[in-house]
């Protein structure tokens, strides 16, 4: 398998230099030289899996196997053999003996994918195999010892499913000795456009063109204005998409945010939170307040530039392409921080 630290999914993976992306590539070196089961949590694209790989490859284990299995795609009985193997003839069609992904993994990593989907039988498995890293193949009486690290991730909530008991206490204390959250990619917007560029290159070199010509000006808006519910996944989708449909010597002007957008598509009611609800947003109606309007945008995109600068004004002003004391005055403007009091004012 390539080595994430060289190949270009991982150089993806890692661009960025917006607080909250850094602050996790941080915590991630740190925990990685740690022999301690590791959670990553995040929302779908995010990288989860990339994170994994970091987290494997900056270990003593690197040289050893990093083996991923997605919980989500298998039935219970499919899941149980393919983590813990199974002995021949322990099941109709079971001719010989298969070695499971515990056993793959031994001296390095495994990686769980969609671990709250798990059944609680299996769950108990695991928890054994964490615990005292020994289990038996399906069919099979044979003890089995392996010396493996687990790296889970999920996009749900396992402390809630904990609750709804759904998901073992005990397991998700064994797994959850530090826990990684991958910020979405709308908390990351200073790096979507260096992001964008570089699917934009790739795409452009795989479709045999000499160079990308680059985003207009309204693309580069749009691209960093969009939510991207899919995150760097949909990114990296819809930047294809968009220099694919854009003649090779021109700048890209329209992103293609819906590939189904079409003038014969017959007329559907979004779902609240889907790409279409979001595309499908109606503009401001006239008449209007123009001075309101503007005011909630002014509002919005400070406190946007506010929490990706970790609520530091100092760096979130340069967000803006104002001056400190120009994001003061803003602040004060719209009533999100309290005037300070020179110490010769009095009180009236």
């Amino acid at each position: 398998m390539p080595d994430p630290r060289t190949s270009d999914t991982e150089t993806t993976a890692m661009l960025g230099e917006s607080a909250a992306f850094l602050d996790l590539l941080e915590h991630a070196s740190r925990v990685a030289a740690v022999n301690k089961p590791v959670l990553v949590i995040g929302e779908r694209g995010t990288g989860k899996e990339l994170i994994a790989a970091r987290l494997h490859y900056l270990s003593p284990r690197w040289e050893a196997p990093l083996v991923k299995l997605n919980c989500a795609t298998l039935t219970e009985a499919l899941l149980e053999t393919e983590l813990f193997g199974h002995e021949a003839g322990a099941f109709t069609g079971a001719s010989r003996r298969h070695i499971g992904r515990f056993e793959q993994a031994h001296g390095g990593t495994l990686f769980l994918d969609e671990l709250a989907t798990v059944s609680l039988r299996v769950q108990e498995k695991i928890l054994r195999a964490v615990e005292y890293g020994q289990f038996e193949r399906v069919g099979g009486s044979e003890t089995l010892s392996v010396d493996v690290r687990i790296v889970g991730a999920t996009n749900g909530d396992l402390p809630a499913a904990v609750r709804a008991g759904t998901f073992r206490a005990d397991l998700l204390d064994r797994l959850a000795f530090d826990v990684l959250t991958v910020p979405p990619l709308r908390a990351r917007t200073g790096d979507i456009l260096q992001l964008a560029e570089h699917f934009a290159v790739n795409i452009s070199r795989e479709l045999g063109r000499d160079l990308f010509a680059g985003f207009s000006e309204s693309a580069r808006a749009a691209l960093v204005r969009y939510p991207w519910p899919g995150n760097v996944r949909e990114l990296k989708n819809v930047v294809e998409r968009s220099v694919h449909r854009t003649p090779a010597d021109e700048a890209v002007d329209a992103i293609v945010f819906d590939p189904f957008a079409s003038a014969y598509r017959p007329p559907v009611e979004a779902e609240p939170g889907t790409v279409e609800a979001v595309l499908s947003e109606k503009p401001i109606p006239l008449p209007c307040d123009l001075k309101t309007e503007l005011a909630r945008l002014e509002i919005d995109l400070v406190r946007r530039a506010l929490v990706e600068a970790r609520h530091n004004q100092v760096e979130a002003a340069p967000l803006l392409g104002l001056g400190y004391h120009q994001l003061r005055a803003l602040l004060r403007k719209h009533g999100l921080v309290k005037s300070r009091r020179r110490p010769s004012e009095s009180a009236d």
